[in-house]
């Protein structure tokens, strides 16, 4: 069976960090070989770009550099790891990708998604998700987790913006989800963590039992 590239895409909060390790414990039950990554980064030069995209600096950092420099890190980290594993038919779990281009450059930021379109077929090919599960929170319930989760230690630069910030990322995940329902499925991050578990093993088991028959 080839592998397959599942991205986990949402806002602050929204718990990524406790499903992307339940995704990977679905994927070894069912003998699956696979890789968890994340963006930005994933390599240590994209690591590296991860820094200067995080840390917050006196200097304004453009909405144009910031967009450029997501996809330089994403570049290197396709080419470096994301696609030498799809071909030895690994499956692949980013932490982000695209789409949160999307949703904090375009979304929030207001860059044209045109450009971000142009940089994504530059920079990516045909290469797209196989499947991208979005974890969706109102705002207020994921930022306070955020908050709480967050507490002594340092914020980067993106939880330094405001909630209509964060309001735009949400709308701008969603309108993708609309836009693309195949690839998308969207898990209700606002349950407990425990039902959001089993709503993610769910819909992932039956991703996963489709596979096997296809291929």
């Amino acid at each position: 069976m080839k592998g397959r590239f599942i991205t986990v895409e949402g806002g602050e909060g929204v718990g990524k960090t406790t499903q992307l390790a339940v995704i990977q414990q679905v994927l070894a039950s069912s003998g699956l070989e696979c890789i968890m990554t994340r963006e930005p980064g994933g390599t240590p030069r994209a690591e590296r770009i991860r820094e200067l995209l995080l840390t917050p600096t006196n200097e304004p950092m453009p909405a144009t550099c910031e967009l450029l420099l997501m996809f330089a890190a994403r570049s290197t980290h396709l080419e470096n790891i994301i696609k030498p594993a799809l071909d030895r038919s690994v499956w692949v779990v980013s932490d982000r990708f695209t789409d949160a281009t999307y949703a904090y450059q375009g979304a929030a930021r207001g860059m044209p998604l045109t450009d971000i379109s142009v940089l994504e077929d530059l920079v990516q090919r045909s290469l797209r998700p196989d499947l991208t599960l979005l974890l969706d929170a109102p705002v207020e319930v994921a930022l306070e987790r955020a908050r709480l989760r967050n507490q002594g230690q340092q914020t980067d630069r993106f939880e330094l913006e405001r909630i209509s910030f964060f309001e735009r990322v949400r709308a701008g995940y969603l309108d993708r989800a609309a836009r693309e329902p195949l690839r998308f499925r969207v898990i209700d991050a606002s349950q407990p963590i425990a039902e959001v578990s089993a709503s993610l093993r769910t819909t992932l088991e039956a991703y996963i039992a489709g596979a096997k028959v296809h291929g």
